[in-house]
């Protein structure tokens, strides 16, 4: 599933063929992913310009004048920005035609399209007359944002003072701070030196500390390298991440720890892989 670095390496990706640009069309090619498409989003959003691109954890934002345009890549999906005519593929779902010029004519246009073989995506419309875009029920529970200033190891140790889960539990739940996928739990919990099996109030002030900052540094590392490609993610351009390369533990199972030699351990928590060096993390 893309995380916070993919979608923000997305974000990058289409910011510059969307802002202040006119939307000429909007094509749906089903009634909806995960969830319906709103049935009115063609005439809501034709003519209308994009003021700009955001990034809420995982969700993708597009501003307009009147509303937010809400798009997650689910499990599988991505999106690219291609000329007009570009032939489909079997799963492209969405399109959002743009005026790249003010050209006019098919020359003039360039094509936001969502491709999603699981159609685990979303593609929502929040009006402003619905109130606060934070409000928003896919939004309103997550937690701060790690690369912004609010984040800190000062706020994990006091949100985590009655939490007994395992600390990898607690950081995949969303709702202290977001977009701290598996791939990068796993890699942030390594750089801390946290075994991820750890219950998140047992956890001192100082080794919050630690993981703040491990999670600020690896996110960012992502994004600069394109994110990470293991099976489906690739960017806007069509281009594969390639921070995978980088991994301590990740997917790395049996194979010699980077730091110590000890195989990399794999065990599931919470129907989901956990990758961690019993040495190097305790």
């Amino acid at each position: 599933m893309p995380e916070l670095p993919e979608v923000e390496v997305t974000r990058r990706g289409v910011a510059p063929h969307l802002e202040d640009r006119v939307v000429e069309q909007v094509i749906l090619r089903r009634e909806g992913l995960r969830w319906p498409f709103p049935p009115n989003l063609p005439a809501l959003l034709a003519g209308r310009r994009i003021l700009s691109t955001g990034r809420r954890g995982k969700y993708l934002l597009i501003h307009f004048e009147h509303g937010v345009l809400i798009v997650h890549l689910g499990m599988s999906g991505h999106l690219r920005v291609l000329p007009e005519g570009t032939p489909l593929k079997t799963h492209d779902h969405f399109d959002l035609v743009v005026n790249v010029d003010n050209a006019g004519g098919p020359e003039g246009r360039r094509v936001l399209r969502l491709h999603d073989p699981r159609r685990f995506g979303a593609v929502l419309w929040h009006a402003h007359d619905d109130g606060e875009l934070e409000q928003h029920v896919l939004l309103r529970g997550l937690g701060v944002e790690p690369l912004n200033d609010g984040f800190s190891g000062a706020l994990l140790h006091r949100e985590t003072r009655k939490r007994s889960a395992p600390i990898k539990q607690v950081l995949l739940s969303g709702d202290i701070v977001v977009g701290v996928g598996n791939i990068y739990a796993c890699e942030s919990l390594f750089r801390a030196g946290i075994n991820p099996k750890t219950p998140a109030a047992r956890i001192s002030r100082a080794r919050y500390d630690k993981l703040a900052e491990a999670i600020r540094d690896i996110l960012a590392a992502a994004i600069v390298q394109g994110g990470s490609t293991l099976r489906d993610f690739i960017a806007v351009n069509g281009q594969s991440g390639y921070f995978q390369q980088t991994y301590f533990v990740y997917d790395r199972a049996g194979v010699p720890c980077r730091n110590c030699s000890t195989p990399v351990r794999q065990i599931k928590q919470g129907q989901r892989s956990t990758f961690y060096c019993a040495v190097c993390q305790r």
